[in-house]
């Protein structure tokens, strides 16, 4: 029996088909866990769910009106993620999956067939499978297309009984149906199988109101399954961007995330928007159900429409306007990470700074950043209020004990920051390290009695605007990350608020922004390194030699 999951990776590796980044990612994360029996492949049920479609589900409209639905590779490899892929016990390992990709490849048609399968074929007596969407009308989109499918079979049509509500199959006792959101009504249900449609346009506190009701009424359930499928939208801080960058982080190996799958099919590059071999990275039907003179067509109209540009990459390369996705993979983490930075190693370098104060339940960081044989050191320190911590270790469940024995973290103040304390870190830090600094980054909401108390000390204070302005410094920082040429030697909290951070894209120019992957992570470290690497870009031209600091024998690391 052919699996299909390792003949797509292959295609993928071997250069055969054109995917993204995060899909590219997914598969390996597939292949790694099954050989490392994270969960396992079971055949006969990947088997199965290629068959029943290819069997059962018709089109029911266009030139293939009536046929068969023939499979494509990577909708068999998809299927076999969805049900071939199990944990110990059997049971389905992906609980909730996120199918994204851009207009007209099928998606609805697709999604159809798993509700049908889900409700013929998935022995779950007594299924409820329900497509479900904040409105009616677009929640019967998909049910319609599953009802068009039913009838058209006569093994299946002879099983179910169309009713008012909904399609009942009286030998499993199962139904399906549409589903629009109402708090009152969605209390109570025991959801077997529910298919979002459109998960990118769900309102942001609605939707996720609508979406955790949902996810509650599985739980009674073996093996339940919410499949999320959409085209990229408009709607920020909705349940998309967090399944996004949950599925992100996991993709990029800092997460401990299991039941979700996420298939994110969309390019890589939003300056390559009309790129046709870019374009089909966002497309895994290009020349199947959408053909590329379409994408084509649409393309032209669009280069000459700024309004039609933006619509073109939200739903054809499949890119947000706004769109998030978590930064760094683990494994470049890694790489920064390595022995102790010390005071012998940097005494008598020139340095730039960088300072995050804290707002509501983040941390206040200090990064400092020494340059030497084209390499970046770097040394940060964070504070915590002394009475937050009880309850920022229970809230962020992080060893802060560990990280303020190891000197990375101080506890000051009582209910909010001492900025005493910062002003005295990076005075007595300077004078320890033997350092000679040129700038300090601030953020331009920091306090001015701290800011004064530092130029009053001797040092030069430059203000930075955290925002999209920092679009340059993000991706310096990543090249030198990616590089491995930025180290943060031994400090764990580094590290973690490195982790943690995620990138907002405004694709309309191509501009970043740091972001939290979600809300409880903390990123004031990457904040406070940013802006010393700014003012290392800003300042680069007048202190070109002190910042390389040439004179100094290289540090061996």
């Amino acid at each position: 029996m052919n699996n299909y999951i390792l003949t797509y990776y292959q295609q993928i590796t071997d250069g055969s088909v054109t995917v993204g980044r995060w899909v590219r990612l997914l598969y390996q994360r597939i292949i790694e866990g099954l050989e490392n029996k994270s969960f396992f492949y079971d055949p006969k049920k990947a088997g199965k769910a290629i068959a029943f479609v290819e069997r059962f589900c018709r089109h029911h409209e266009g030139p293939l009106g009536g046929q068969h639905i023939k499979l494509e590779v990577w909708q068999k490899a998809f299927l076999s993620c969805v049900f071939g892929i199990v944990d110990r016990n059997g049971n389905r390992q992906f609980n909730e999956v996120l199918l994204t990709m851009g207009r007209k490849n099928g998606k609805t048609l697709l999604a159809s067939a798993v509700a049908t399968y889900e409700a013929y074929a998935d022995d779950e007596y007594g299924a409820r499978v329900y497509m479900a969407a904040p409105k009616l009308q677009q929640a019967s989109i998909c049910y319609d297309q599953c009802y068009q499918t039913i009838k058209n079979e006569p093994e299946l049509e002879h099983l179910a009984k169309k009713r008012r509500t909904d399609i009942y199959i009286e030998s499993s006792n199962s139904s399906i149906a549409p589903l629009a959101f109402s708090e009152k009504k969605s209390d109570g249900l025991n959801v077997s199988c529910a298919i979002l449609d459109e998960l990118a346009s769900w309102r942001g506190a609605s939707g996720l109101r609508f979406y955790e009701v949902i996810k509650s009424s599985v739980g009674a359930r073996r093996q339940p399954l919410i499949l999320g499928i959409t085209t990229s939208g408009y709607e920020s801080d909705g349940i998309y961007d967090e399944l996004v960058l949950r599925g992100t982080k996991w993709l990029s190996g800092d997460s401990k995330e299991a039941h979700l799958l996420p298939v994110l099919y969309m390019i890589d590059d939003a300056e390559k928007w009309n790129d046709i071999n870019e374009l089909q990275k966002a497309n895994p039907n290009l020349n199947v159900s959408v053909s590329a003179r379409y994408l084509l067509d649409e393309l032209a109209i669009a280069e000459e429409s700024i309004s039609k540009k933006g619509e073109f990459i939200t739903k054809y390369a499949c890119l947000k306007q706004n769109s998030s996705a978590s930064w760094l993979a683990a494994e470049d983490v890694r790489k920064l990470r390595g022995k102790a930075i010390t005071r012998e190693m940097l005494a008598g370098h020139y340095c730039v700074a960088g300072l995050d104060l804290s707002q509501t339940t983040d941390l206040t960081a200090a990064c400092l950043v020494i340059e030497n044989g084209g390499r970046l050191f770097t040394v940060f320190h964070f504070w915590l209020p002394a009475e937050k911590l009880e309850e920022a270790k229970a809230r962020d469940q992080m060893p802060y004990d560990k990280y303020i024995e190891r000197g990375w973290l101080s506890l000051c103040g009582d209910n909010f920051v001492d900025y005493h304390a910062v002003f005295d870190w990076f005075k007595d830090t300077v004078k320890f390290y033997k350092l000679m600094p040129l700038q300090l980054g601030y953020d331009r909401y920091s306090s001015q009695y701290l800011v004064q108390d530092l130029e009053a000390a001797g040092f030069h204070c430059d203000d930075v605007f955290q925002g999209f302005n920092l679009s340059p410094v993000i991706k310096e920082a990543e090249g030198l990350i990616k590089d491995g040429r930025l180290l943060i030697g031994d400090n764990d909290l580094a590290a973690a608020h490195l982790l943690d951070t995620a990138i907002e894209c405004d694709n309309r120019n191509n501009r970043q922004r740091i972001i939290k992957v979600n809300r409880t992570c903390h990123i004031d470290g990457t904040a406070a390194l940013l802006c010393a690497l700014t003012v290392r870009q800003k300042w680069h031209k007048e202190y070109s030699a002190q910042l390389a600091n040439s004179k100094r024998d290289a540090i061996n690391y």
